[in-house]
């Protein structure tokens, strides 16, 4: 279909402040970003900060808590920005609204970014938190029993990364993954990638930047826990729902990686939404399909955490 307007508007709002983030050093660009104005906060019972151990040293944490007492379920959250930009500050709508939407604890990881801490930094600090959350659940009114993982692009790869990571080292159990338009393949070849080159916000170009930064050495593309879609082996994995977007150079590789799940034997939905593009599921004060995708996110998270 065609793009959606409420997308056009968003991506003609930002072509009147446009950077090309390609040109500019990745603190630079961090620093755009966080300049971006905070709009009203969804309201949660409360927001806590941890520093908790990692593999290379403290990993920053945002942890928030729904209104429901009682012992909730959990879902570790791992933010996008291409394994380069953006942080907590970021995603804070997002997890408090998963949060309450969910009606789960969410655990914001602040895993180290590219290029000062390249591959495999930032899947392995996800893992880790993931690990420390699980270990912690009791103190955390965590059932670790009913714990998930997500993330968005960048983090939509974490999430897939770490489900593999999870299964291959025996800790823990996760419930659910959720991936909303996620990295899973370093490769600029598929039909999206040629058809969403340009003009819908994420660039083929911006994807070309972001992965040099990530990876320090080129044959590192190959690994399945940097492009999970190569992985040979992806049975035994957890429920999944993948979440895509029609105008999205990433959105064949996130269907792609949907497939091979299903061929695998796992339990999978993948959602495509029409005229949507990259970055719409935190566009929801603009957008309402992504006040839409947010809603099936959280349905299929509370679904899976009453299995």
């Amino acid at each position: 279909m065609p793009l959606d307007p409420q997308c056009r508007a968003v991506i003609d709002e930002m072509a009147a402040v446009a950077v090309d983030w390609t040109t500019l050093d990745p603190a630079v660009a961090r620093s755009g970003f966080a300049a971006q104005p905070v709009t009203r906060k969804p309201e949660v019972a409360r927001v806590e900060e941890r520093r908790i151990p990692g593999p290379a040293g403290p990993i920053p944490l945002r942890i928030y808590w729904p209104a429901t007492g009682g012992r909730r379920p959990g879902l570790v959250y791992y933010h996008g920005g291409g394994f380069v930009l953006c942080s907590l500050d970021t995603h804070d709508d997002s997890c408090r609204t998963l949060c309450m939407q969910a009606d789960c604890v969410v655990v914001s990881v602040d895993y180290r970014l590219a290029p000062e801490h390249p591959f495999p930094a930032g899947p392995e600090d996800c893992y880790a938190a993931t690990l420390w959350t699980a270990e912690n659940a009791a103190e955390l009114g965590i059932d670790a029993r009913r714990i998930a993982i997500g993330g968005d692009s960048a983090g939509g790869c974490f999430a897939a990364v770490v489900a593999q990571m999870a299964r291959d080292r025996g800790a823990p159990p996760l419930c659910f993954q959720l991936m909303i338009y996620p990295v899973t393949d370093c490769s600029f070849d598929t039909p999206s990638y040629k058809e969403n080159a340009e003009g819908y916000f994420l660039s083929t170009s911006m994807m070309q930047w972001f992965w040099k930064h990530y990876l320090a050495k080129p044959e590192d593309a190959a690994n399945p826990y940097a492009s999970p879609l190569r992985a040979e082996n992806l049975e035994g994995l957890p429920p999944a729902l993948v979440i895509t977007a029609e105008y999205d150079p990433l959105r064949d590789e996130g269907e792609a990686y949907a497939e091979r799940l299903r061929a695998a034997g796992n339990d999978v939905q993948l959602s495509r939404y029409p005229g949507m593009i990259h970055g719409f599921f935190g566009m929801g004060a603009q957008i309402e399909k992504a006040r839409d995708a947010v809603r099936e996110a959280t349905a299929a998270l509370r679904g899976a955490f009453t299995r």
